[in-house]
């Protein structure tokens, strides 16, 4: 398991920022009550709908990996960091850290929106403290948003039936709703296993009501797809860039911001195609896309130097049109718990592996 500390360092702030007790259209409100900054801090500057640029002056950063499900594994991961109390109450203590989750929260594991309830929890409370909390989407988050459940676990399916009927069952609104799920999960979790001898030889019967649910949930336009839809899949917090496969110089060219707009679209729903479902591609699909691309996470020693001239020279074109320091990626399990490439220009970050922090001063 594994989180990374970074020291914020202040970047040239892009065209048109907005503070986040602005309330333009283009850019993300976190605090209606102008509680976002305390102190001698400057405000966090927040572009883009869904975030695409954030300026945090002064911040302390804490980015963490590949979470997939396993919420012990979360809280551990947040625990260290220091962002997460550790009396399983759930409580903001980052005071004023950005933490920014690199994605692939879902699948393989029996926790998904658990963890996702638990990050929209801390967001509320970070806000009040003059934080911050963002999240990226990988390419479990898009497949699962297209319906491709290959790698859902049965637990999976079981907490979105269980998600499904408690919505069903709310009466807050929906923010209220989803945050609250992380106090209650784990009675619905019992009350199910409770429930597992009335389904004997059906259990065909509840897996495939547990897909029909799944399929409600994160369908485009779905209640779980629309808050995948609030965050990017490339993410610039100062001088880092944050994304769970890679940024390679063709999505520069593209756009970042307009990535970001259409993947989140796609989610809503909202997808001008004829079909209206159809993915971006240069984001989500295909080997080269953000979310799929492995190129900054194989491991140097494997390459020959061609491909590693390559792999730098690949890193260095984008690097500079868009002003970063370096750039963090999840993506691969690896048999260490973090790889630095470049000269310090790519940090790999993997939650499944052995714990470690670092702290860049």
């Amino acid at each position: 398991m594994a989180s990374i500390c970074l020291n914020s360092i202040s970047f040239p702030p892009p065209s048109h920022p907005r503070k986040l007790t602005e309330t333009p259209s283009s850019s993300l409100l976190l605090d209606a009550n102008n509680h976002i900054t305390s102190g001698a801090l400057k405000p966090i500057v927040v572009n883009g709908n869904p975030p695409t640029f954030v300026s945090a002056p002064g911040r302390r950063i804490v980015a963490v990996g590949d979470l997939h499900g396993d919420l012990r594994q979360t809280r551990s991961a947040l625990e260290m960091a220091g962002v997460l109390s550790s009396d399983d109450q759930n409580l903001w203590t980052g005071g004023e850290t950005v933490l920014i989750q690199l994605g692939d929260i879902l699948d393989r594991g029996e926790d998904e929106i658990a963890i996702l309830s638990l990050l929209r929890s801390l967001d509320i409370q970070a806000r009040e403290k003059g934080g911050a909390v963002f999240q990226v989407n990988g390419n479990h988050e898009t497949m699962n948003v297209e319906g491709d459940f290959r790698y859902v676990e049965s637990g999976g399916f079981d907490e979105s039936n269980d998600f499904l009927e408690y919505i069903n069952e709310s009466e807050d609104n929906w923010e209220e709703t989803l945050a609250g799920w992380i106090d209650v999960s784990e009675r619905w979790k019992d009350d199910g296993r409770m429930s597992n001898s009335y389904w004997g030889p059906w259990n065909l019967v509840k897996r495939q009501k547990g897909i029909i649910s799944r399929s409600i949930l994160f369908r485009p336009g779905g209640s779980l797809a629309c808050e995948l839809a609030r965050h990017p899949v490339v993410l610039k917090v100062n001088d880092w860039v944050f994304c769970h496969g890679g940024l390679l110089p063709h999505h520069v060219a593209y756009g970042i911001e307009r990535m970001n707009k259409e993947v989140s679209d796609w989610m809503k729903g909202l997808s001008e195609n004829d079909d209206g479902t159809k993915m971006p591609f240069i984001a989500t699909r295909g080997y080269d896309s953000v979310v799929w691309n492995r190129l900054y996470s194989r491991d140097t020693s494997e390459l020959v130097d061609y491909n590693k001239a390559k792999q730098a020279s690949t890193l260095m074109r984008y690097i500079w049109r868009v002003d970063v320091f370096a750039e963090l990626v999840g993506q691969t399990q690896r048999t260490s718990s973090w790889i630095c490439t470049y000269h310090f220009s790519v940090f790999n970050l993997n939650l499944f592996l052995k714990k470690i922090s670092f702290s860049f001063f």
